[in-house]
């Protein structure tokens, strides 16, 4: 399976997850007398997007932040039966003190019945649903609250089932497998906040 982190996908990840942030952007040199402008030098920076490491099935994607402590999240594309990329995850621990310890956003494509949500489950258990949030040219995201038990689901488990549906056919859920190889040594290696 091709497996890719979307840049886009990310930082809208990060934008709605609480350990994003927002960047000032610095205006380009101006070609005196025509207002055109120079460019600039293109190179690493700040609200770059990088892979960190692999663990199974799940990437490791972060963000640089001017303090160095970059925020990551795993993320996993969800394909569909002939691998075509379908939804994405991006799964992030969140600051402790709160009913859920981590938060997920997932990306879905325009199309998706919103009113039908999301459900997951993991390895054939009960399923729970979650709202989406909003759709944009890019797709349809849901962010999501884990609690303690729904992430030890995933340690333990070895498949999610995500299900949504489909304008074209609202009656026929789509039922899209999320691998937990990797789950548990790659969640236990992102940064948590505060830390």
């Amino acid at each position: 399976m091709t497996r890719f982190a979307s840049p886009l996908a990310m930082a809208a990840v990060l934008a709605l997850s609480p350990v994003g942030g927002a960047f000032a952007q610095d205006g380009d040199a101006l070609l005196p007398g025509t207002g055109l402008p120079l460019g600039e030098e293109v190179t690493d920076g700040m609200g770059d997007t990088y892979v960190a490491e692999e663990f199974g099935d799940w990437t490791k994607l972060c963000q640089r932040v001017p303090d160095g402590s970059d925020p990551c999240g795993l993320t996993q594309l969800l394909t569909d039966s002939e691998g075509g990329p379908v939804a994405e995850i991006t799964i992030f621990p969140l600051p402790p003190g709160g009913e859920a310890v981590a938060g997920a956003n997932m990306i879905t494509p325009l199309g998706t019945v919103l009113t039908q949500q999301i459900s997951i489950s993991v390895d054939g258990g009960t399923a729970r649903r979650y709202p989406f949030l909003f759709c944009d040219v890019s797709g349809c995201y849901a962010q999501i609250g884990l609690t303690a038990a729904m992430v030890e689901s995933f340690r333990r488990g070895t498949e999610a089932t995500v299900t949504i549906a489909s304008v074209a056919a609202p009656d026929q859920p789509v039922a899209l497998s999320l691998s937990l190889n990797g789950f548990t040594a790659g969640y236990s290696a992102l940064p948590q906040p505060g830390n």
